[in-house]
């Protein structure tokens, strides 16, 4: 048996024991590793969603994630943000340390064609970013940036920064990066991205939505240019989002399209598999500068209390708010 993190009911959570196979349908001959974690990343939008059981009962399925345990709403362990090293396996994987999409739990055996090494150079504490920046690379293909766009990124939780990011390193693009948050342009200044608090140009070329607030998608929808598009990255649960269609939408001829990791955008699905998008998310973390999205850590023993401050559950002024969280990583 394993120790993981359980979500066991709304805005509450404990450690508890786990199955240290993770059983799956697979072939016959599979190499199994064991792989003792690291560190883990806490992908706080939806995770805090799941810890407030706020997954529609229509989302299920979908938003199982990959090697989840238990059912929506409750118990359940969920978390897709691995780093760990391998204990036991083949000669070509043991001792590596490999990303997977595993909840949080302290060790676990998994296929081992479901662990990716991590590439030469790249520091196991940023790789927990993995699973935020292969949202960040989908998100990107579902917009499809052109040299010299106008792009707006409307939200800078971890995604939406390395959306900005990426973005603003295509030749001639003009890239804003906005959030309410002024605390958020310290980072956006340290990775090389224009920040605002607001934004009067209605020029843009392509926006992108990821703040998770109906608010954000009204801001997002003004700053569009004739015939734009809007992705719209946030997921919102169970809540009601009015969307304001009316004013200029339809004159502009506006376009919003959803992006979702879940799914290979249609370009690149001949051509292209999860498992490489999620070995090209690895490598574009070689960045060090990406250190700056880690916002602070905790050992996992303190990941109930961290899980409860980030919901917006706790007054503990030593455990870390969600209007001060990028990712936070959990050590093992």
């Amino acid at each position: 048996m394993a120790k993981a993190f359980w979500v066991t009911a709304p805005c509450e959570g404990s450690i508890a024991s786990a199955d240290l196979r993770h059983e799956q349908p697979v072939s016959p001959t599979a190499q199994w590793a064991r792989v003792r974690t690291l560190y883990t990343g806490i992908s706080r939008g939806t995770e805090s969603l799941v810890y407030r059981g706020l997954v529609p009962e229509s989302e299920y399925q979908s938003m199982r994630a990959p090697f989840q345990e238990g059912s929506f709403p409750f118990p359940v362990k969920y978390g897709y943000a691995n780093v760990g090293t391998v204990v036991e396996g083949s000669d070509q994987l043991l001792g590596r340390e490999v990303f997977s999409l595993f909840p949080h739990q302290d060790e676990f055996e998994l296929p081992e064609a479901a662990l990716i090494p991590l590439p030469d150079g790249l520091p196991a504490e940023r790789a927990v970013l993995a699973a935020n920046m292969e949202t960040a690379i989908n998100g990107l293909w579902d917009g499809a940036p052109r040299v010299g766009d106008r792009i707006a990124i409307v939200g800078l939780g971890v995604v939406g920064m390395l959306v900005a990011w990426m973005a603003s390193r295509i030749p001639g693009t003009r890239v804003t990066a906005l959030d309410i948050n002024p605390e958020r342009g310290l980072v956006a200044e340290r990775l090389g991205v224009d920040f605002a608090t607001s934004l009067e140009h209605d020029d843009h070329d392509l926006v992108i939505h990821a703040s998770g607030h109906p608010d954000g998608l009204a801001t997002a929808l003004n700053l569009c240019g004739q015939e734009a598009t809007l992705i719209e990255m946030s997921w919102y649960g169970e809540q009601a989002v009015p969307a304001p269609l009316g004013q200029a939408f339809h004159s502009r001829r506006l376009t919003i399209r959803s992006s979702q990791v879940g799914q290979l955008h249609p370009d690149q699905r001949p051509r292209w598999s999860h498992r490489t998008r999620m070995e090209l998310a690895l490598n574009l973390l070689q960045e060090p500068v990406l250190d700056h999205l880690i916002t602070g850590e905790s050992p996992f023993e303190q990941l109930p209390k961290v899980m409860h401050s980030l919901a917006g559950q706790s007054q503990d002024s030593s455990l870390p708010k969600a209007e001060d969280t990028l990712c936070h990583r959990i050590v093992y």
